[in-house]
This record gives C-alpha cells, structure tokens and sequence, in this order.
C-alpha cells in the first residue's frame, strides 16, 4: 500500500508570518492538530502541533491578564515556535515505512512532498484506518488466527479449502511466529461457519490461536 492512497490529501496550511492566534483558530475550525508551515513559494518549511501552541501560552504564574495575553499572542507569529526540522516522506513510499519513521521518531505525523511539493499529510489517524482496513475489522465473519509452518504452499492448502467450501478470504495479514520456523497469520473469512473454518484449519494443520465470529 503507497502513501499517496492513505494520506489526507490537500492539507490545511499556514504562513511563517500567521498569527499563533490565527493558528490556533484554524485548528480548532478545521478539527486538526498539526499544520505544516509554507513560505511565499509554497515550499515546506516547518511544521506546528497543538501540544507547540500550548506551549506558546503563558504559564500558570503569569500576572497578565487576558487582554494582556490575547495581545501578545496576536502578535507572535508561527515562525517563532514552528519544528523547523521536519521529517518528511515522499508519497510513493510504503505505508509500513511512515509507520516505522514515526514509530521510531515518536512523532505523530509526516508532511508528504511529491518532489519538494506539499501534496499531504499521513497522521496516526491515517494509520489507524489503514489497520482496520487491513485487518477487514469491517467486515462481518470469521477472525482465525493460527500459527503456520513457514514454508510454500502451507498457505495455498487453506486458501484452496476455504474456496472449496464457496467461503470468501476478506483480509490476511501475516507476521513472524514465536520462531523462524512458525508465521503467525489473521484471516477473516466471510460466507463459511466458524465450525466449517475450524475443520479447514485442522485438516492443513494449522495451529488455532484465536478464532471467533465478528459483525
């Protein structure tokens, strides 16, 4: 899966010389929590959360009062408090290869560029979805999963079964086993009963892990 097919597409931006203000109001207009940063030639040039504008707010010992306050933060502009740094993604990369960039920045999203061009954002959310998608969650039938013998042709053995028996393979996802001789996979197999299924899995000596019936 690419992250062009993932990503929100057309993010909502701002200007280094916006308000924080402005920015925050933005935020709140448009229910989001991050904002890339543009300058006067549409190039990336940083990014701004909402953990970075609570940030940019007084402390709970400051003597200001709220007009005060509100002054100051109409004048201070983005460019002030923005993650110049930011790491991005192109959009023909791989969904699992963004994921693994904000797993292990810890950062809860990426600006996606097509060149230099800002052309989306990919956010945990976008990710979340994507899990459901993969998993079918969805989809009413059977979850199963079970533990498989890494080697050809384990898999083809229920694949062929289940379509023996008219069912229909929503999703597969796979992953390694509790060895390098095992692979763990999910299946959700829709228009079969759980009791068929089970009699499938025995039968290609898969080893049931976890099966139940979802809606």
């Amino acid at each position: 899966m690419i992250i062009s097919d993932v990503m929100s597409k057309n993010p909502v931006y701002v200007n280094p010389d916006t308000s924080v203000t402005d920015a925050k109001a933005l935020m709140i207009k448009e229910k989001i929590s991050k904002l890339p940063v543009l300058d006067k030639s549409n190039r990336l040039v940083g990014i701004i959360t909402k953990n970075d504008l609570q940030k940019a707010g007084p402390s709970d010992a400051s003597t200001l009062d709220i007009w005060e306050l509100g002054y100051l933060l109409s004048k201070l502009k983005v460019e002030k408090i923005m993650i110049k740094d930011v790491v991005t993604v192109q959009c023909n990369e791989v969904v699992e290869e963004a994921a693994r960039i904000m797993a292990d920045k810890k950062i809860g999203c990426l600006p996606v560029l097509n060149g230099d061009i800002l052309t989306g954002i990919i956010t945990e959310t976008d990710l979340f979805q994507t899990f459901v998608n993969m998993f079918g969650a969805r989809h009413p039938g059977v979850r199963a999963m079970i533990e498989l013998a890494e080697k050809p042709g384990e898999l083809a053995k229920i694949a062929n079964a289940v379509a023996e028996k008219n069912g229909n393979i929503v999703s597969i996802v796979t992953c390694e086993g509790s060895d390098v001789s095992k692979r763990d996979i999910t299946m959700k197999i829709s228009n079969i009963s759980k009791s068929d299924i089970e009699d499938i899995l025995n039968s290609c000596n898969a080893k049931i892990l976890d099966i139940r019936e979802t809606k």
